[in-house]
């Protein structure tokens, strides 16, 4: 039951930051959604529940964690975040 509630509890949080990413995305315009950005969370996310509900060892701070540097990762890629360095280096 602990393995289950835990398993729910990652993907609640996948399921957040996901929505999350997608609104902030939709929210900064430009009018280049990134979808490909998108697909590759969605995809990590699949990939760290299913690691959690197949190991029940792995400490659910840990799933949490990784998850969130995963996210803060592809979204260093998107266009916003990019355009705005490129602002503040130059």
């Amino acid at each position: 039951m602990k393995r289950t509630i835990q398993t729910a509890i990652v993907a609640f949080f996948v399921i957040l930051i996901t929505s999350t990413f997608a609104f902030a995305a939709q929210a900064a315009g430009g009018g280049n959604f990134p979808y490909f950005h998108l697909g590759c969370l969605i995809m990590g996310g699949l990939t760290i529940v299913s690691l959690k509900h197949r190991y029940p060892r792995i400490y659910l701070s840990e799933a949490v964690g990784s998850f969130a540097l995963y996210a803060v990762l592809v979204a260093m890629f998107t266009a916003p975040v990019i355009g705005a360095v490129k602002n503040l280096v130059s």
